[in-house]
């Protein structure tokens, strides 16, 4: 059977869902037992995903094998169970950058090097040599950006090339949006038709319009999609805003997209099954009455006057698999660690648990330091992932063991306790600030302490998780640390740095901070065991205080 490829682009406005649509897609034909491979490219000239500001772009998420992605990356993770890696996204810097390498080691034989056909065919290569690796009969691939972009017009010509060279094998599924204006109340599809029309100027017809919008599209609307698009009435596929973005599968699946789409690729018909996915939407649906509320202290929240999720968008997927799972009401609110640094952690509040998570610099490092004390001293359970574990370990060198001074050599390098210090490995980065895929990166294996609540988390002795940091727990200090009572729970079995802290449960009702970042290994059918644990401390909790 020939290679199958399916391009996904957007339409109108960025973060209309392309992802969403990519990986429901591939769950569709991967559920009616193909062979299916996403990938994504991306505009920007970054190598990775590395060095971008969050509030910019979003979480990068963070694959097994170190690399530095979009956040689609994990969305094709979690709705696949699958792990990604380097080969499943592409930025436009690594496009350009393999073709000036080759012309440097005169690989293109003396051609004058231009961008169609020498980008165009490294778009293509890359494509094909995912799909050979992995063995897919599919492979979707998700377009970055909008439709007219100047950025990123050679992604769409490699469409439309592979479209040309491979009849039949290839089709095209455009996401655009349909607003519905307020005082007009009808949605209108007059954004779409020029979108589409930008397509057809490429030299591009979509096999199918994924319609985004408020509410179903009614049958006058497609039939003017239809119209003014020179399409079907049935290509034009509705995904209305749902409540959950896990339900979108299924309501692709009412409107039979997936079997449509092996039609167009001539591929033998099969019914998806997502009975495990029908499954977790009822557990979404079920919550028990009473609420429980996490305070999460961080400092990537805003974004000039307004406020995003997208910057820890792992940790809050992870929060709610394991919310569904435990059927918690979880209602999570956000506390700007800068402010805690101002006027002190009471502006917390009596959450029935606290989350410091990912974070770099001294900019509201003392408000999540505050916020760590304040989990400890008020019993109110407390999860700290990477840096947020590494500033409960001051908290603790602080308030009990008497060290004032104690920080992490990242914000005062001069300090006489270091606790959390710079790498010996990462040294020689840093002198020449070599930041760039650096890190200590990808999944890195420890062994678990036995005894400890990390054993009863894990129920095993060896595990592991992805990492993306530079600074660590300081060895030189874990006889005084141990001695007042904190728990290293976990050492990583290559150097021997401390993975996992904790206070016992006789100190504490769950006291927790990991090195790793457990939130980008959870998935919605596999939520991750640090998180149930936490959710469910956070639960009894809540029942206390009732």
């Amino acid at each position: 059977m020939p290679l199958k490829y399916i391009f996904i682009s957007g339409g109108v406005i960025s973060g209309i869902g392309k992802g969403i649509t990519a990986a429901s897609i591939s769950l569709l034909l991967k559920s009616a037992g193909y062979k299916v491979v996403p990938i994504k490219f991306e505009n920007y000239l970054n190598i990775d995903a590395g060095t971008i500001n969050p509030v910019e772009h979003g979480d990068p998420f963070l694959c097994n094998d170190g690399a530095e992605t979009d956040m689609d990356i994990g969305t094709y993770e979690k709705f696949l169970d699958e792990d990604m890696g380097r080969e499943n996204f592409v930025t436009m810097g690594q496009i350009y950058g393999t073709v000036i390498e080759r012309e440097r080691r005169f690989e293109y034989d003396g051609e004058d090097v231009e961008a169609i056909p020498h980008i165009t065919n490294e778009i293509t290569r890359r494509i094909q040599a995912l799909a050979k690796n992995k063995k897919a009969d599919i492979v979707t691939i998700e377009l970055g950006g909008t439709a007219g972009e100047y950025q990123n017009v050679f992604y769409y010509e490699a469409s439309r090339i592979l479209a040309l060279k491979n009849p039949g094998d290839v089709i095209h599924v455009h996401v655009s949006y349909v607003p519905t204006p307020m005082h007009l109340g009808e949605p209108k599809t007059k954004p779409t038709q020029l979108s589409v029309r930008t397509l057809n100027s490429m030299g591009i017809q979509p096999d199918f319009i994924i319609a985004r919008s408020e509410k179903m599209i009614d049958k006058r609307r497609r039939d003017r999609f239809a119209l003014f698009c020179n399409m079907q009435p049935e290509d034009i596929i509705c995904n209305p805003d749902m409540a959950c973005p896990y339900e979108v599968p299924l309501v692709l699946n009412d409107q039979q997209l997936g079997e449509k789409i092996l039609k167009k690729l001539s591929l033998k018909i099969k019914k998806p099954d997502l009975a495990a996915w029908k499954i977790l939407i009822d557990k979404i649906i079920v919550k028990d009455k009473r609420p429980i509320t996490i305070a999460i202290i961080g400092k990537y929240f805003g974004t000039g006057e307004y406020q995003l999720r997208d910057s820890y968008a792992a940790l809050f997927d992870a929060i709610d698999h394991a919310a569904w799972e435990k059927k918690a009401d979880v209602k999570t609110y956000w506390v700007s660690a800068e402010k805690v640094e101002k006027e002190g952690a009471g502006i917390i509040g009596k959450p029935d648990g606290i989350i410091v998570p990912i974070g770099w610099g001294e900019r509201g490092a003392e408000g999540m330091i505050n916020a760590a004390s304040y989990a400890r001293e008020n019993k109110i359970p407390y999860l700290g992932l990477c840096y947020g574990m590494q500033l409960a370990v001051i908290a603790f060198a602080r308030d009990v063991i008497g060290w004032k001074d104690a920080n992490t050599t990242e914000n005062k390098p001069k300090t006489a306790h270091p606790v959390i210090h710079l790498m010996p490995a990462q040294q020689k980065y840093m002198k020449r600030r070599a930041y760039g895929g650096t890190m200590r990166l990808g999944a890195w294996e420890a062994r678990v302490k036995r005894g400890t609540r990390a054993t009863e988390i894990y129920n095993k002795e060896r595990i592991s998780e992805r990492h993306r940091h530079r600074y660590e727990f300081n060895n030189e200090f874990a006889t005084d640390f141990e001695k007042h009572g904190l728990i290293i729970s976990a050492r990583s079995l290559v150097e021997n740095l401390a993975e996992i802290v904790e206070l016992p449960s006789s100190v504490h009702p769950f006291y927790f901070g990991t090195q790793g970042h457990p939130e980008y290994k959870s998935r919605p059918l596999k939520p991750h065991p640090v998180f149930l644990a936490f959710i469910e401390s956070c639960k009894n909790q809540a029942e206390m205080i009732k």
